[in-house]
């Protein structure tokens, strides 16, 4: 549920993103048009650089895994069955 200026900005957005035959936005849509407006690229990079340097240090594997999967779903490349071996292996590596 979107509240205030950014529910403003889904009423002005979502007819751009229809198109002219009102067709359904699908949700990958919706969430890269909205991280583009809200998730600014500094803070971008550096959860991507939070999530490069990740270990477990002194953290418990639950505690690790819970951080991993907080900064992992920024990346899309990590996204998917495709990617689950690599996202395994940085997981792994991180331990």
């Amino acid at each position: 549920m979107l509240t205030d200026e950014a529910e403003y900005w889904w009423e002005n957005t979502h007819p751009h993103l229809e198109g002219a035959g009102g067709a359904f936005v699908p949700w990958e849509t919706f969430k890269q048009t909205f991280m583009e407006k809200y998730f600014l690229e500094n803070v971008k990079n550096r959860k991507e650089i939070e999530f490069l340097e990740l270990n477990q240090g002194s953290m418990t594997v639950a505690e690790y895994a819970v951080k991993f999967e907080n900064l992992v779903r920024y990346f899309p490349h990590y996204q998917g069955e495709a990617r689950e071996r690599s996202k395994c292996v940085k997981f792994v590596n991180g331990l």
